[in-house]
């Protein structure tokens, strides 16, 4: 049966794949893309070997999909073989390991080695997730004398033919009919994301902003595409992460489009449970390159700052796994001060608002123009994807001229009836040459019954711990709140 094999193996033809010029990418953001081409092949009926140099060094063996595309004919993959060790002089010592050979000292004397051990650990590609190659130290002889580390450049007989020059996907395909075929070979990679950046520009006076958006794309894979076809998908994929194959990781990526003076160069539409983002035009993606394009603009959005003061410097995770009853009992919980008060920006994301497009995660950078027109970078935060019609809220920094003080001025527990009360006074103090209204963030940390016996204003109840109060203060000047607060179990 071997000897069999064999025969029809010497009549099959060897081929090497060419990839087409216009490649498809769809990218995600959490570094993977699915790519997309066609392969024009020369086949013989029967069995046939082919080589494709023209992959990923990140690509995932089994996500690869190979088919005639016309429907004309069956093409079956009978085995395939991904290897992604490119010669190097560090592998090709490993490929002549136990092998003597030169190595050269200077332009004219060279001296003869015995590779006991090249060192050379190959890399691996599994799941997406590329392993870089690792080295330890060469181990030579020379002159019956083992050494660390190479006596000289190693000069090498010829290439071995285990040698590849480029990440290489070998396939032995079978087919029904002989002749040319246009296949079509789509692979998931890793290597390969993108991400949304906005940069909002706000005027000397006021929050009135104009938005600048731009889709980021950052290409690793090891490969480059040539005039290639590129959309970007936005939503919550499930893709199972190779750090642990039974935990499920979610990966995700939004983009938007609108340019009214002209076609846009990136269009955005629905797809199945997401939105797909297409850039108009092919662009050729080089390895280790990264490529922006503009894919929205807008002036005139309505923004609004605010200045929340949250007095409790408490670290929430520390206290987590506290039960009720511990929290309750330690009179100095929640005591610590905090001062800052927190910058955040606000806007609402509809068309009345000037937006009202599906707005992807990535990171907002918020720039004000000074008296003298420069644009001055007064700070950034992140968004999670925001459809339409939601409103963004965004921390960008802790203000200098508005600061807090928040202290216990009375605190009694009584454990036979069932009760705490605490009482709490917060100063507000303004700096500015004009009013700052506060949102002053209290939460309502020693039970889930209570009730406010005593305020100087009334609040909001936010949810069953939390409560606001919005506060006005004057120009450098002060203003005091007091409230007293009744827990009962």
């Amino acid at each position: 049966m071997k000897s069999l094999m064999w025969a029809v193996l010497s009549l099959a033809v060897s081929l090497s794949a060419q990839v087409s010029p216009t490649p498809s990418l769809t990218i995600y953001n959490q570094n993977f893309a699915l790519v997309r081409e066609h392969i024009p092949l020369d086949l013989s009926a029967g069995i046939n070997r082919v080589q494709f140099t023209d992959v990923t060094a990140h690509v995932e063996p089994e996500s690869v999909v190979l088919r005639d595309s016309t429907g004309q004919r069956s093409l079956q993959v009978l085995e395939q073989n991904y290897r992604n060790d490119p010669v190097t002089q560090e592998a090709l010592l490993s490929l002549y390991e136990g092998r003597t050979i030169d190595f050269q000292i200077d332009n004219n004397k060279t001296v003869r080695g015995k590779i006991v051990r090249s060192g050379y650990i190959p890399p691996l590609t599994r799941y997406g997730q590329f392993q870089p190659a690792t080295y330890q130290q060469p181990l030579i002889e020379v002159e019956g004398q083992l050494r660390f580390g190479l006596p000289g450049t190693p000069l090498f007989p010829s290439l071995t033919g285990d040698t590849i020059l480029k990440p290489t996907l070998n396939w032995l395909l079978r087919t029904d009919k002989p002749g040319h075929t246009d296949a079509e070979l789509s692979y998931v990679t890793g290597g390969m994301s993108w991400q949304a950046d906005y940069n909002l520009i706000a005027p000397e006076k006021g929050d009135v902003l104009d938005l600048v958006g731009w889709v980021t794309i950052d290409n690793h894979t090891g490969h480059a595409f040539q005039n290639a076809r590129v959309k970007l998908l936005a939503g919550d994929v499930n893709k199972i992460q190779p750090n642990d194959y039974n935990q499920f990781q979610y990966v995700a990526a939004k983009a938007l489009a609108r340019d009214e003076a002209a076609a846009p160069p990136v269009t955005e539409r629905s797809f199945d449970e997401y939105h797909m983002y297409t850039v108009a035009q092919p662009t050729t993606l080089h390895d280790q390159e990264v490529k922006q394009v503009e894919f929205v603009r807008a002036t005139g959005v309505t923004a609004k700052r605010i200045y929340v003061y949250d007095g409790a410097n408490i670290d929430w995770n520390q206290y987590r796994y506290w039960a009720p009853e511990n929290i309750r009992n330690n009179r100095d919980f929640g005591t610590q001060c905090n001062k800052k008060v927190w910058v955040m920006q606000q806007f609402v994301n509809s068309e009345k608002n000037r937006l009202g497009i599906p707005l992807p995660k990535g990171k907002l950078r918020f720039y004000r123009r000074d008296v003298d027109g420069n644009l001055e970078f007064t700070g950034e935060s992140l968004i999670d994807h925001t459809p339409k019609d939601e409103t963004v809220r965004v921390y960008t920094g802790n203000a200098f001229d508005l600061t807090g003080e928040r202290k216990r001025t009375n605190y009694v527990i009584d454990l036979n009836r069932q009760y705490v009360d605490e009482s709490f006074e917060i100063r507000l103090r303004n700096h500015k040459a004009e009013p700052a209204t506060f949102m002053v963030v209290e939460r309502l940390y020693r039970g889930l019954n209570w009730h406010i016996t005593q305020e100087t204003q009334q609040h909001k109840k936010t949810d069953a711990q939390q409560m606001e109060y919005q506060v006005t203060v004057a120009p450098d000047s002060e203003q005091v709140l007091t409230y007293t607060v009744h827990y009962t179990w």
